[in-house]
C-alpha cells in the first residue's frame, strides 16, 4: 500500500465533535476519512449542513471516502425492510453530499428459521438496493462477520457476485479474517475482484475462536497477524482501493484526538511502500 491509500475510520478516536476529529486526522498525516455516520448526523443536528461538512474537510485537505452505520435487512417483515431500505439509501445520499460518494459498509441480518437458499435471498435484496444507491456514486461493501449468517469472505463474495451489480462488493477486515472460517485460499483473484474496501487492524495473541473481533484488536505491528502477507495477497490480485484503520480501543478513545490519530497513522507506516 501507499500513503495516498491510507484512511482513518472515525470510530477509532474520541473527540468532542467532528471538527476536532477532522483537524486531528489532518495533523496526523491522513488525507482520507471513513465516517462513523452517526457522528456526522450528530454534527448536522447541531445546525450544520452537508455543505458545512464538505467545507470542513476541504479546509483541512481531507476527503470523505465512505462510511458505515448499520445492517441491510433481508429477512424482516416487509414494512421493516422498506424502512431499512430508506435508511440505507439516505446514508448513500449523505455520502454523496459530503464527499461525492464512496463506499458504504454494511452488515446483514439472517433468517429467523431455516430458509431455502438464504444467500440467494440476501443477494437479491442487495441487487435491488444497488440500483437505488448507484445514482449517488456509492458502492456497498458487505462486512462478513457483521451478520448472524455471513461469516466468511467466501460467502460475502458469493452474495456480491450473485447480486449481479458492480457496485455491490465486500469489505475485508483482518480481525474478521482471524475470527471466522475464512481461509488463505479465499484470497484468490475471483474474491479479491469484489473487495471494495479494506480495514486495517492487528489482533491480540489469541485463537480466532476465542477472540473478540472488536475489543481484541491492537495496532498494526503489535499483534500476531502477518498483515504484509494478507494485504500483499490482496494487492497482487488487483486491489487498488483504500486501507482504512479501524480500532475499538478504549485506551485510544481516552486520548486526545490528535494524540490518538498520530499513533494510528504512525502504526501504518511499516506497511507502506515508499511512494
Amino acid at each position: 500500500m501507499k500513503t495516498a491509500q491510507l484512511a482513518i475510520n472515525s470510530i477509532s478516536t474520541g473527540g468532542a465533535n467532528l471538527e476536532e476529529r477532522i483537524a486531528a486526522y489532518a495533523e496526523a498525516g491522513f488525507s482520507n476519512v471513513e465516517f462513523h455516520l452517526p457522528q456526522v448526523k450528530e454534527y448536522l443536528r447541531s445546525g450544520k449542513t452537508a455543505a458545512d461538512v464538505r467545507a470542513l474537510l476541504n479546509r483541512h485537505g481531507m476527503r470523505a471516502i465512505g462510511g458505515f452505520e448499520g445492517l441491510v435487512l433481508s429477512f424482516a417483515d416487509k414494512p421493516e425492510r422498506d424502512q431499512n431500505q430508506k435508511e440505507v439509501i439516505a446514508n448513500g445520499r449523505l455520502l454523496h453530499e459530503i464527499g461525492g460518494g464512496g463506499v458504504l459498509v454494511v452488515g446483514t441480518d439472517g433468517p429467523p428459521s431455516p430458509t431455502k437458499d438464504p444467500v440467494g435471498v440476501i443477494a437479491k435484496r442487495f441487487g435491488l438496493l444497488a440500483r437505488k444507491v448507484a445514482r449517488y456514486d456509492v458502492r456497498i461493501a458487505i462486512e462478513f462477520n457483521w451478520s448472524p449468517l455471513v461469516k466468511s469472505l467466501r460467502t460475502a463474495a458469493e452474495i456480491a457476485r450473485r447480486s449481479e451489480e458492480p457496485n455491490i462488493g465486500v469489505l475485508f477486515d483482518p480481525a474478521h479474517y482471524h475470527c471466522t472460517p475464512t481461509k488463505p485460499d479465499q484470497l484468490n483473484p475471483e474474491n479479491v475482484a469484489v473487495i471494495h474496501h479494506v480495514h486495517v487492524d492487528d489482533m491480540d495473541d489469541k485463537p480466532g475462536e476465542l477472540s473478540n473481533c472488536n475489543s481484541d484488536r491492537v495496532l498494526p505491528g503489535e499483534g500476531i497477524l502477518d498483515l504484509k502477507r494478507l494485504f500483499g495477497a490482496i494487492e497482487r490480485h488487483g486491489y487498488r482501493g483504500y486501507f482504512s484503520i479501524e480500532m475499538f480501543d478504549r485506551k485510544l478513545w481516552k486520548l486526545p484526538a490528535r494524540q490518538a490519530a498520530k499513533r494510528l497513522y504512525d502504526s501504518l507506516q511499516t506497511l507502506c511502500a515508499k511512494d
